[in-house]
Order: C-alpha cells, then sequence, then structure tokens
C-alpha cells in the first residue's frame, strides 16, 4: 500500500473548542492530534502521513516524534480561515500529496483507532482497488429512527399516510457522514474537485467508534470514553 498516504489537517483558531486538537486529553499531553498520529502511525502499511496546518503547537507535537513518515506541511493562511471554502481546501491537497491514494482522516476522531483505519484500509482494497463499482469509500452513522423535517412538516424517512408509527426497523436507514475519514483516489480529487468519487461507499462505524468532537460537551464526553476504553 505504497501508493496510499495519510492526509491529517488541522488549523490553529478552533472556535467552538479552544485548542481542541493540542489541549491535554484524558491525561495524555499533546491531546487527540497526539493519540491520531500515534494511531496512524501503528498503521504499518501506510508510510506517509502528511500533516496540514498553521497551528505552531501542531508543528511542534508532530516533529516531537521525530519519525520520518510524518511530514509537515505548512498550509496558507487563506486556507485556514473559518470562512475558508472547503472546495478550495479540497482542490490544494492533491496540490501537495503524490500519493496515488488520499486516506484522509481527522483528530476528532479519535475513536476511530487502530483496528478501524486497517479494516477500512482492508475494506477499500478488496473493493474500491480490485475494480468494484464504487470509487471511493467514507465513513458514516447508520441512522434509523423518525426523522421529522420542520421545514417539510413531515417525517422524512417514512409514509405517515401509510403507517402513522411504524416500528423503528422497519424505517429507511439514513446515513450521516461523520467525517471520521475518507479514502479516494488523487485522479478522483483532480477529476470531481471532491474528496469522494461518483460512488462513495458507505463504511459504516458505530456510535463510539464515529464520535467527533465538534463542541465542549463532546471533549469531556470523549475524555470519559477514552478513560474507559484505553486507559
Amino acid at each position: 500500500m505504497d501508493k496510499i498516504a495519510f492526509f491529517l489537517p488541522t488549523r490553529k483558531g478552533s472556535e467552538r473548542v479552544v485548542n481542541k486538537n493540542t489541549r491535554t486529553f484524558a491525561g495524555v499531553e499533546g491531546g487527540i492530534l497526539k493519540i491520531k498520529l500515534q494511531q496512524l502511525l501503528e498503521v504499518e502499511r501506510v508510510q506517509n502521513i502528511i500533516v496540514s496546518t498553521n497551528d505552531p503547537e501542531t508543528i511542534a507535537i508532530a516533529q516531537s516524534f521525530n519519525n520520518p513518515r510524518i511530514v509537515v506541511i505548512e498550509r496558507p493562511e487563506r486556507l485556514c480561515l473559518s470562512s475558508t471554502v472547503i472546495e478550495d481546501f479540497i482542490n490544494y491537497i492533491p496540490t501537495i500529496v503524490d500519493a496515488e491514494h488520499i486516506f484522509w482522516v481527522h483528530a476528532t476522531a479519535p475513536f476511530a483507532d487502530v483496528k478501524v483505519l486497517n479494516n477500512a484500509l482492508d475494506y477499500y482494497e478488496k473493493t474500491v482497488l480490485n475494480g468494484d463499482a464504487n470509487d471511493s469509500l467514507l465513513s458514516v452513522t447508520k441512522i434509523q429512527q423518525f426523522l421529522w423535517s420542520e421545514r417539510e412538516n413531515k417525517c422524512v424517512n417514512y409514509d405517515r399516510s401509510i403507517v402513522k408509527w411504524p416500528r423503528t426497523q422497519d424505517l429507511e436507514p439514513l446515513y450521516e457522514i461523520n467525517h471520521a475519514f475518507y479514502i479516494n483516489s488523487k485522479e478522483n480529487y483532480l477529476k470531481f474537485h471532491d474528496r469522494i468519487g461518483e460512488r462513495p461507499l458507505l463504511y459504516e462505524l458505530d456510535k463510539i467508534h464515529s464520535f467527533d468532537i465538534d463542541w465542549e460537551d463532546d471533549f469531556a464526553l470523549a475524555e470519559m470514553i477514552y478513560k474507559q476504553l484505553y486507559q
């Protein structure tokens, strides 16, 4: 798998959770960034880990590993703003990654651990790389609950004119993109200007492994979960 590289972006100035990537997490100095880098280093089949950032603390933590597999590339400030258009950032990625396939991960998913990453890599290799109809992979969380649209004033995943309250297991499942990871070819990045292709394969994670730290409450809850699972 020398044709695939991890891509790990961070930026300074997190607004909802201050310094969420680098502040001490569950007693781990270096925080969720250090945890994620340790996880990535344990995936031995992927040699290159590209850290894209404008954050001096991220750079210091990444360099503290003193590992040639970790390559820090400082990102232009224009691509690190809260107002940055995500498509502009996506178009930038293939300009700095030489690998044929890009395994995009986030530090904010600390429970998408080594086992999860290896399994996802296996799945991508056995399907997409072996000529499957799907051309990319993204991590999702299955939602099979009663989902109501205020705008449409109705449930969006079943027809109440047929059954007002069906069994939960009979509801149409929908899938939340949880941002734990994306795997896509560099060719698709250049062709579609997107981090997924036209036919992405859904890789389902459970609630724990898909947990994303986006708010201060998430950070506190994730610390409790991490202590139970890993300490």
